[in-house]
């Protein structure tokens, strides 16, 4: 999600996107702002100017440099935003800190309560703030409200369990002793989020770190700075309604030194990184070398196994969702589809026509009845193009689509790729962008070893009638990834399970289940409540 530095440098520098955000490298415009087309209203309702803000730590404020965010659909200008250099950032991690000491004695349930609040203000902003991601994104509405949807039902998540998540009594083999296992905040974290969901990531990890008693610092990509601050706003409304610092609630947009100074901070206990797996693991290092902690969500190479007796007609939809939806933008995409011999051919040509319909709902993502919207850079346009010529030096065929769109913004045609062998590298590397390779095998067996040749291990789909199937995928011999799946794509997690991925995906949780310790210290308890001093084990001392 982010590209930086050079090889030689010690950190990438754009700790935030999956693709270089010269997008936004617009500079010195006073006129023509989409903000001020009618069209555009709604940016208004949600207190974005032409130029904004791009720090806040209590105080809006801004010492960097000013970016304009651009449309992907049109490439025109929406609005600009002054963002942070280390100064600001410096004021962000204070503040942060000082907000800590109120925030952490606060009693988790009472923080539970805050984060409550924010959940009803991202419902009463959830048509103008899923626009603004729809806008700046390039995602269809539909999918930038759900975007905040989800926001808000983490939010609800993180109220329950504000009065939930519970350390354990344990046995003590030594009498008069009671053993017990205790959870407490980690301190001020960061939050590097990438342009593909600029809303739900962020959600995810403020959510139940609030609730967990952390205060945050928001890096939001360098692409989508117009929606870090509009949810920012959102977020200090309540703070302040409340009389809480604001500083609970950090942001900072910034470039490279922002990025790398948040990583290298001691300060920051837990900085959770999306993005790609190179910046990712340069990411990892940084914050290992003063034995920080991490969450990383990294790159996907997802895959979807058709067995003989799957429901066909079942499984062209959920991948024509699972390819085409986001432009092919999202983590858990699909990139490979995995055919039997014995289905191939007719799911082939029922995808094609899928996709053929699918072309004519393109258009712009804010118009009702659009299905398919454009790529977020021209970056993203260069990827798809280099990997298409990849393609067909490696052999493969382009059996749908693989043109870029004549006209503005940045439309490519989604793309189906036939006759590559699936251990071909271009296959095996991550493409953001609508590519999906159509692979054949023999058997699940073979598919489940297709599944789980590549690096990456995040989401995984087996569509299948047969009850050994499905177990045999979950099993230990099954799907190595964070998201094993039946009879559904690998795209559209809920937010009651932890969501993230194993291998070069980073092995990160986020979101549900037990996702919530990512962002707690946990501490072993033994307490005497006696006069004698018994030593574990037996041990005699005397």
């Amino acid at each position: 999600m982010a590209m930086v530095m050079t090889a030689a440098a010690s950190l990438p520098a754009r700790l935030a996107t999956r693709t270089m955000p010269c997008r936004t490298m617009y500079r010195g415009m006073s006129s023509g702002f989409l903000v001020n087309q009618p069209k555009y209203e709604f940016l208004k309702d949600l207190g974005i100017k032409e130029q904004n803000l791009g720090v806040f730590d209590g105080q809006w404020k801004g010492s960097g440099e000013v970016v304009t965010s651009v449309s992907p659909a049109n490439g025109q200008p929406i609005a600009s935003v002054v963002t942070g250099n280390l100064a600001d950032y410096e004021s962000c991690v204070v503040a942060a800190e000082e907000a800590w000491q109120i925030w952490a004695d606060m009693p988790a349930p009472h923080r539970g309560e805050i984060v409550r609040q924010i959940g009803e203000e991202l419902r009463a902003n959830l048509e103008p703030l899923g626009k603004l991601v729809s806008l700046e994104m390039g995602k269809i509405v539909p999918e930038g409200v759900g975007e905040v949807q989800e926001y808000v039902d983490i939010c609800d998540y993180a109220v329950g369990l504000s009065r939930m998540f519970s350390g354990k009594v344990i046995p003590s083999e030594r009498p008069g002793h009671a053993l017990m296992e205790n959870w407490n905040p980690l301190g001020v974290i960061g939050i590097i989020t990438a342009f593909n969901f600029p809303v739900a990531v962020y959600g995810w990890n403020s959510a139940l770190a609030m609730a967990c008693g952390n205060t945050m610092i928001w890096k939001g990509a360098p692409t989508t700075p117009l929606t870090s601050v509009a949810i920012t706003k959102c977020v200090a409304n309540v703070l302040e309604k409340n009389s809480l610092p604001g500083a609970i609630s950090a942001l900072c947009q910034g470039g490279t030194d922002v990025g790398q100074k948040m990583a290298a901070d001691p300060r920051i206990k837990l900085v959770s990184f999306t993005g790609s797996t190179a910046v990712g693991k340069q990411v990892a290092l940084t914050v290992q070398d003063r034995f920080g902690k991490t969450l990383l969500e990294l790159g996907g190479n997802n895959s979807l196994i058709v067995a003989a007796d799957a429901d066909l007609e079942m499984v062209v939809r959920s991948t024509v969702f699972a390819c085409v939806g986001t432009a092919g933008q999202r983590c858990t995409t699909l990139r490979r589809l995995i055919l039997h011999d014995s289905v191939y051919d007719e799911v082939l040509e029922k995808l094609k026509k899928s996709y053929a319909s699918i072309m004519k709902r393109k258009g712009d993502p804010l118009d009702d009845g659009t299905l398919y919207g454009p790529l977020h850079s021209q970056v993203g346009v260069a990827g798809y193009l280099k990997t298409l010529e990849d393609v067909k030096m490696a052999g493969g065929k382009v059996a749908f689509g693989g043109n870029v769109i004549e006209g503005e913004g940045n439309y490519v045609e989604p793309t189906i790729i036939t006759d590559l062998h699936h251990t071909a590298e271009v296959v095996h590397r991550e493409t953001f962008a609508p590519i999906v390779y159509v692979l054949k095998c023999s058997s699940v067996e073979e598919g489940i070893a297709i599944n789980n040749e590549v690096e990456q291990g995040l989401s995984s789909s087996i569509f299948t009638t047969d009850l050994g199937n499905v177990f045999k995928w979950m099993g230990p011999k099954g799907s190595d990834c964070g998201i094993v799946n039946i009879n559904i794509p690998t795209s559209g997690a809920e937010i009651g399970g932890a969501f993230g991925g194993e291998k070069s995906t980073g092995g990160g949780r986020e979101s549900g289940s037990d996702a919530w310790k990512e962002y707690m210290r946990r501490s072993t308890c033994t307490i005497n409540y006696t006069k004698e001093l018994p030593l574990a084990q037996g041990i005699k001392f005397e």
